[in-house]
This record gives C-alpha cells, structure tokens and sequence, in this order.
C-alpha cells in the first residue's frame, strides 16, 4: 500500500492497490496462481494442487484486510469515521454526492402560523330601542318605528353602499351612511355637532346641495334633509332622529341576517362585514414582536399559491379561555396574563386578484422575525457535527476534499450563516444529494 499523501481524500477499501475486493468471492478453481497480481482475470496456467490455492486464498484475505484496517486507520487519524474532535484540517472518505456554493445573501428568519381569510370580524346592527336612542352595539340601529314589522332585508354576501337601505320596516327603508359618529340624537335645525357635520357630508355625496358642510344644522339642511326623506318613501320632517339610518365605517357586507321578513323589529337586525377580503391571525403574545402595522408578510393559499398582505390592525390580547376546569368562566375573562393569550392581527392582500375565488379559506401566514443581509450562506444540510463539538463543511477543491470549520450565525430561508478559515462566496461545498 502506498503512502496516504495528507490532507487528501482518503481512499476507500475497494481502492487500496494490489487489491481487487470482487477476487474475494472467487470460486477455488478460479483461484490465480502464486504469482497472483489482483487482476482476478482468467487464468490459463497449468493446474496446482489445493494446497497451494488455499494458500493463494489466504494470501488475498490476508492483503485484503490488511489494506481495509490500514484505510481505516488513515481515516480514523483524519477524522473521517466520527473521530478528530480537535477542530484540525479532515478528509472525506469519498466525494460528496452534490456540491453548492457558499452564496452571499440576505437571510431572514420567521415563523409560519395558521390564519382564517374572510372579510373580517362580524358586527351586529341591532334594532334601535324603543325609546329611540342608539343601541349597544358597534353599529347603531336604524328604524325610528322601533317595533315596527321587517318588510324587507337584504340576503346573505349583499354588499350595501351608501344611501342603499340597511333593511326597511314598516315600507320605510332605513339608510346607511358613513362615519364614524352615530345618530344619538334628533338634528334639526339649531344643533351643531360632528353628528351634524357626518350628516351633510353624506347629503352631499349621495348628490344633494343647497347647503354648506359644516357643523350647524340649519334651514338649508332641513330642506336637503325633506328631499332626501321624499326619496327614501319617509314622512318628510325635517329632522333626522336616532334609528333614521344605520352609520358605519364604510361599506357593508351582510354576513348573515337575523331577521326575517314579518318579524318584529327587535334585538340583531343583522351582522355584517367590511367587503375587503382580510387575513386574521391569533398571534400567540410570544410571538406579538412579529407583527408591525405596515410589516409585510407571506400567505400561503390552499392550492400552495403565494401572495403578500400587509399587516393593517393589532388588536388587544385576549385570552383563549381554554384552560378548562371548573372556574373557567372566570379564567375566561383574564386578560394577556394568561399563557394562552393572542394578539389578534388582521392582514390585507395588496392584489386582492391574487386571492382568485377563495371567500373563505384556512391559510399560512409567515412573519418575518429577523434579517441580515450580505453574509455568506450554505444550505443547512451542508453542515457536519463535529464528535467533540462544533461544526464543519465539506469544501471541494478539485477532486479533493476537506473538512473546514465553520462558525454558524443565523439561520434562515433553509440557509445558515457561516464564517471561517477558508469559506469565502464561490467556495464549493458538499450537500446530500
């Protein structure tokens, strides 16, 4: 066996000179003869007696072993077969099966969770009291005949704009208007107010003028207020009262009614939703850090698609409540304190075209955790523990190989960062196939 030159691979059994591993197997009377070199080709010498071919079997046994405890050896001393904990220069005991580029990149690390895509929490628009104020709920009634009979509503998935009837009772419709201030009082001419303000912004949009938008409630808006009511089929008053028409955000999508035609005007009217399709996710509060108003993230659709969303709300933690055991109730009511405290977030896709047919649908959100840019990365898989601790990558150069150490940073996108002696972009490196 020739000398193991160091540094380079070292070879494996099959390859140690003067030994053919296949000669192994061969039958007596393909045995060579004495002067027996390896080759395991034919032999057409004269015959010898049995002796003497159990000698020449031994004689390959013998050189065969020898070479595989010699390989071995070689290895076990370059810490090729687990051994080598001293950090120092090792060799593969063969070619990696695939090689990749220690690349420079941006890594960046996140964590994927479950999210719901819909259009978003549900709100209930009740019936307005019957003493006329505003309900409890976050959208204020409309129907100033409270307790009047539902002649009409409006079907599941309905979008309403605004002017469009909520629901009517009574034959009167009961508009929706935009803003943020509900009707709790009667406006007429003399009051002022932001609800005032609210009121003639919505006159002026759905096309009627002859009065200015501003805070005071004045002739000029009662008679814009009596064409509006002429149109909407009511008594022509002059006045809005509370219940009039329903106030929200912007437009609505009616998740689900609750009243059906003939029925009393009374509790949940309906419940509806904003018509953007969003993204909710319940954050785990450890995980409360990921999400950034404006932060973009990754959704994963049913069908394996990607699209970007835009993080556009942070709710307040709650608790899940799922503790269980009697006294949960209680439990239930606790606030962030609780381990199973989330943060609700609400994500907008940026092309809503992207989202194709879903309406509803389980998805993945992935939130970006952390980023480095410019450092050198290799797959994770083309990293080797080392026995005494530590790790090291196969870098191949020409046909030969050597383990280098690396220090690892961060981890990312199936990538980690590494440092070390002799790992620089373009240093090729040994992966699993």
């Amino acid at each position: 066996m020739t000398s193991q030159e160091e540094g380079t691979v070292a070879r494996a059994p099959e390859e140690a000179p003067g030994v053919d591993g296949g000669e192994l197997e061969l039958r007596p009377e393909a045995i060579p003869s004495p002067s027996y070199e390896g080759s395991g080709g034919a032999v057409d010498e004269a015959p010898v007696d049995r002796r003497r071919r159990r000698r020449g079997v031994r004689i390959a046994l013998v050189v065969a072993c020898a070479a595989v405890v010699a390989a071995a050896a070689a290895g076990a001393a370059l810490g090729v077969f687990g051994g080598g904990d001293d950090g120092t220069e090792a060799t593969a005991p063969s070619g990696p099966p695939a090689t990749t580029q220690v690349k420079r990149t941006t890594l960046t690390s996140s964590q994927a969770l479950d999210g719901q895509l819909g259009y978003g929490d549900t709100v209930a628009v009740q019936a307005p009291a019957a003493s006329g104020s505003a309900g409890s709920g976050q959208a204020q009634g409309g129907g100033g005949a409270a307790a009047g009979i539902v002649t009409w509503m409006p079907s599941d998935g309905d979008t309403i704009t605004r002017g469009k009837p909520v629901y009517k009772v009574n034959q009167e419709s009961v508009p929706l208007l935009y803003g943020s201030v509900p009707l709790y009082r009667t406006l007429k001419p003399g009051v002022s107010g932001s609800d005032v303000r609210m009121l003639e912004k919505n006159l002026k949009a759905l096309g009627y003028d002859g009065f200015t938008v501003d805070s005071d409630y004045t002739s000029d808006t009662a008679a814009a207020v009596e064409e509006w009511q002429d149109d909407l089929g009511r008594t022509e008053t002059g006045e809005v009262a509370p219940g009039d028409a329903v106030v929200a955000s912007g437009a609505r999508r009616v998740a689900k009614a609750g009243l059906a035609v003939g029925d009393s005007l009374t509790g949940d009217v309906l419940t509806w939703t904003g018509t953007d399709r969003v993204i909710s996710v319940d954050l785990p509060v450890q995980y409360a850090d990921l999400a950034k108003k404006g932060g973009k993230s990754t959704v994963t659709l049913p069908d394996n698609t990607t699209v970007t969303a835009v993080v556009t709300d942070i709710g307040t933690p709650t608790s899940s409540g799922d503790s269980g055991g009697e006294g949960g109730d209680q439990q239930k009511s606790s606030g962030s304190g609780s381990s199973n405290a989330t943060v609700p977030v609400e994500l907008k896709v940026e092309d809503a075209k992207k989202l194709g047919a879903y309406q509803a649908a389980s998805v993945s959100v992935e939130f970006a955790a952390e980023a480095r840019s410019n450092v050198l990365a290799v797959p994770i898989s083309a990293l080797f523990a080392r026995p005494g601790g530590g790790y090291a990558v196969e870098v191949v150069t020409g046909t030969k190989t050597e383990y280098r150490d690396v220090k690892l940073g961060m981890f990312g996108n199936g990538m980690v960062e590494v440092s070390g002696t002799g790992i620089t972009e373009g240093t090729v490196v040994g992966v699993p196939k």
